[in-house]
């Protein structure tokens, strides 16, 4: 297993020669945190801070329940930026879709644009360990979607993609839905491109990190248009291609998005549910069971792709 000292100087070497970082025996851990509240989201970086950890992915800068200024956003990115592991944020819909102004109107397209600004206009992760990271928006046909980003770590392919809770913010009202569209766009394109290169590089797997799962089904009352169909169906056709395992990590908590703590697998595409807390996933490439999960002191629990779930113990 790798120690921080090790990983930094094999990332080191890595933005050397382009090469992916791997430990001796090939296995890894990283953590994913999603932020219930400040002090939740303190201490999960100082737990994982003092971990033996590849990396660390925020899935999520700010709770729901917190304000949508400027100043709570550079409050974030400096706790960032102080993180002793690398650090990767993956942007949820408590980040951006549900922020209003004091009229009361929507914000939310100023508050997405004002978050690319601050949090994904490098090619690297915050962190005291820099991860190079590929952007979407290094394509210029889809520029705006820097949060979208992608990296390697071994014979694994990690991404994140901007999928919000609360039907990928799609709106009822006629007329309104230009940035849904416009993102539903850039991240089937984004997809494919992550399914292509990992084909081409012979991944063993691909993990994506989003706030909802495109994989469950609407819980009643279903809404008038499913905003994750389109994501949902082209999950399952790039998955059926992919000669490993696809397993995406979220902060749903809809009916439809399975245990949390437990890896819900069909076939080679999986999904795990994390809620308000931190885990860790063990990536043990070349294994039958290549994915397990555990918390702060708990016991690692793995199953391969054609059992049901790996649960949290």
């Amino acid at each position: 297993m790798l120690n921080r000292s090790l990983a930094a100087s094999l990332i080191g070497l890595a933005l050397l020669s382009g090469m992916p970082v791997r430990a001796a025996d090939n296995s890894f851990s990283m953590a994913v945190i999603a932020p219930s509240d400040d002090s939740a989201l303190r201490q999960a970086i100082i737990d994982t801070d003092d971990d033996n950890l590849a990396f660390v992915v925020v899935n999520g800068i700010k709770a729901t329940s917190e304000a949508c200024t400027d100043a709570t956003y550079l409050e974030r990115k400096i706790l960032f930026d102080n993180a002793k592991n690398g650090l990767v944020v993956s942007l949820a819909g408590s980040d951006w879709t549900g922020c209003k102004s004091t009229a009361g109107k929507s914000i939310a397209i100023e508050r997405l644009n004002r978050l690319r600004e601050l949090f994904f206009s490098e090619d690297f992760s915050f962190g005291a360990t820099k991860i190079p990271l590929t952007r979407q928006s290094s394509a210029p046909k889809f520029r705006s979607y820097a949060e979208n980003s992608r990296w390697e770590f071994g014979p694994v392919m990690f991404a994140t993609l901007n999928l919000p809770s609360d039907n990928n913010h799609f709106l009822s009202a006629a007329g309104r839905n230009n940035e849904f569209e416009d993102r539903l766009i850039a991240n089937r394109e984004w997809l494919q491109r992550l399914v292509t290169v990992a084909t081409m590089r012979k991944m063993e797997a691909i993990v994506l990190f989003s706030d909802s799962d495109p994989l469950a089904l609407p819980a009643a009352p279903v809404p008038r248009r499913d905003g994750y169909t389109e994501m949902r169906t082209q999950l399952t056709h790039l998955a059926g291609r992919f000669h490993g395992k696809i397993l995406v990590i979220h902060d749903d908590v809809r009916p439809g998005a399975g245990p949390l703590g437990a890896i819900r697998w069909s076939k080679n595409l999986g999904t795990l549910a994390i809620g308000s807390r931190w885990v860790r996933l063990h990536v043990t490439p070349g294994a039958d069971m290549i994915f397990g999960i555990s918390t702060s002191g708990g016991v690692t629990s793995s199953r391969s792709g054609n059992e049901k779930a790996a649960t949290m113990k």
